[in-house]
């Protein structure tokens, strides 16, 4: 089941420049791990040490934000695309 995943600028240096990475994953929580497998070093900037989001990224799955989902346990199917949106602050 692929699933595909739209990267922010700033961590495409770790998806070798790519905006867009196909994952596979049935909860968004499996997506994180599959990144992480095939982009080292991405889980750690989006997740904390006990593997909770950040709370400055967002992530939304076919533009619905998984915060009025099930979190990292939304569920994924073939075909979805996860956006990855860092919050931006300002002053």
């Amino acid at each position: 089941m692929a699933v595909k995943v739209l990267i922010p600028t700033p961590l495409q240096k770790l998806t070798n420049d790519q905006a867009t990475v196909e994952c596979e994953g049935t909860t968004v929580s499996e997506l994180l791990e599959a990144l992480e497998s095939s982009c080292p070093g991405i889980k750690g900037r989006l997740c904390d040490d006990q593997g909770a989001l950040r709370r400055f990224v967002n992530f939304y799955v076919n533009n619905e934000d998984i915060r009025f989902l099930q979190g990292i346990e939304t569920p994924l199917t073939d075909g979805d695309e996860v956006s990855i949106i860092p919050a931006i602050v300002g002053g």
